[in-house]
């Protein structure tokens, strides 16, 4: 069957858009109803007929839109890397950690280090400045007082027993020593953790 004459068999000119050639196609199958020789007719038209446009736009001779693109000149769309999942965190725990800043971290650090160093000469003094400096230090970032309250008497007591098992057991029994006391040691823990507790909670 020669071009034109699928052409006319469609109903068509040469200068039909794609979407005439369709909608020819599409009508004259529903026109013809239970004839398989008439539907065999169209559909072979109508196969000529885009064979015949293929092969001109592959050689240059029609104009292929810019919103139209061959498969054979699209490359494969690379796969997106899968976002990695974060695990959700409990309420209460985002409204706990905290992601401090340089500055949230250094000046505890520098304030409890001199508070652990006090801890080996006067353990009962470097405590209580700890304790309120905990307080200060917590109650900067959210402005409740009370929540640093509990939070540092929950540091101070861990720390305390922490740093006197600690104490009992690197020190041996009946050794004493000015500078490394069961006592001094769990005033340097606790300092130790109150730093982390002010620096990382709020």
């Amino acid at each position: 069957m020669s071009e034109q004459n699928s052409y006319e068999l469609l109903g068509l000119t040469e200068a039909s858009s794609f979407e005439e050639i369709q909608e020819a196609r599409d009508r004259l199958i529903d026109a013809c109803g239970d004839e398989p020789k008439q539907k065999a007719e169209i559909e072979a038209a109508y196969d000529a007929i885009l064979m015949e446009r293929l092969r001109l736009r592959q050689e240059g001779k029609i104009k292929v839109p810019d919103r139209i693109r061959f498969a054979e000149n699209n490359p494969e769309p690379s796969a997106a890397p899968k976002p990695t999942p974060k695990l959700p965190r409990p309420d209460w725990l985002a409204g706990l950690v905290d992601t401090p800043s340089r500055d949230d971290v250094l000046w505890p650090a520098i304030t409890f280090g001199g508070l652990a160093l006090l801890g080996f000469y006067a353990p009962s003094l470097a405590l209580a400045v700890a304790i309120g400096s905990a307080i200060y230090f917590l109650n900067r970032k959210e402005n409740r007082f009370w929540r640093s309250v509990l939070l540092t008497l929950a540091g101070l007591a861990a720390g305390l027993v922490l740093g006197l098992t600690v104490g009992q057991l690197l020190i041996p029994q009946g050794v004493q020593l000015a500078w490394a006391t069961p006592d001094a040691l769990a005033a340097a823990i606790t300092c130790l953790l109150l730093w982390t507790i002010s620096s990382f909670l709020r």
